[in-house]
């Protein structure tokens, strides 16, 4: 009997060893991590030409963003369908990432409005559906968000950022990089909801400006805060009006 009971605890031993030993994932060499870079060169460059044709077609666009989990219910959902609607009257289309959320409510404005629409979806490890209002020629997925990032900025004659998480935060701060650093020609940042942006305005002004000297005021005139659909428009229209252009330049 004791036998017996010595020679099972020796097979769960040897069960959990190899539960253990499979688990642990095998470490690349540097070759092969050189061999599959080299490789990942032409993903990255069909998502490029993939991008680029697609969006050449759309013509002028405002990039709209935020938050993948903002439920139809909430008051930025619908205020990013009534956003989106207004844009796309006003001659427009609209690029959104082509999720849920607020990217749902931008592409279900657009079509509302008859507008042009397009989705630029992300694969992730959590898998994100992209929304019903996007044609399917609209619609691009890409595995890089860094080439996705491009095609956002390349091709939008306006951002218009509601509120959002750390992707926002992402695409927000890189606009308004690029424009401050003069690598893009200056265009319309409009964020969305003063409630929700106020506080990270105020932490801008006191302490990136003020206190450590890290931007300077005139990098404020490079977004500007609202809390209307009529106000997003008017700040758009009025920028290209002052440069003598309309969005079908």
């Amino acid at each position: 009997m004791a036998r017996k009971k010595k020679l099972n605890e020796t097979k769960a031993k040897k069960k959990i060893s190899v539960v253990k030993t499979d688990s642990v994932p095998k470490e690349k060499s540097w070759n092969e991590i050189k061999a599959t870079d080299s490789w990942q060169i032409f993903r990255i460059m069909s998502e490029f030409v993939q991008g680029f044709d697609t969006m050449a077609r759309v013509g002028p666009c405002v990039s709209i963003f935020g938050s993948a989990r903002t439920k139809p219910g909430n008051q930025y959902y619908k205020l990013a369908t009534e956003i989106a609607y207004k844009i796309t009257k006003n001659g427009y289309g609209v690029i959104t990432g082509g999720g849920p959320g607020i990217m749902e409510a931008a592409n279900k404005g657009a079509q509302a409005g008859s507008g042009r629409s397009v989705g630029l979806a992300i694969t992730l490890p959590m898998e994100q559906v992209e929304n019903p209002f996007i044609d399917l020629d609209k619609l691009i997925k890409f595995d890089y968000f860094f080439v996705r990032k491009v095609m956002f900025m390349k091709y939008a004659q306006g951002f218009v950022v509601l509120p959002g998480g750390f992707g926002t935060l992402d695409e927000l701060f890189e606009a308004i990089t690029l424009i401050q650093t003069n690598k893009v020609e200056h265009f319309p940042i409009i964020m969305v909801g003063k409630k929700y942006w106020s506080p990270l305005l105020d932490w801008i002004k006191e302490t990136m400006i003020k206190s450590e000297k890290n931007a300077d005021d005139a990098d404020l005139a490079i977004f500007s805060i609202v809390d209307t659909s009529d106000e997003v428009v008017e700040i758009i229209n009025t920028f290209y009006s002052k440069y003598l252009l309309s969005p079908n330049f």
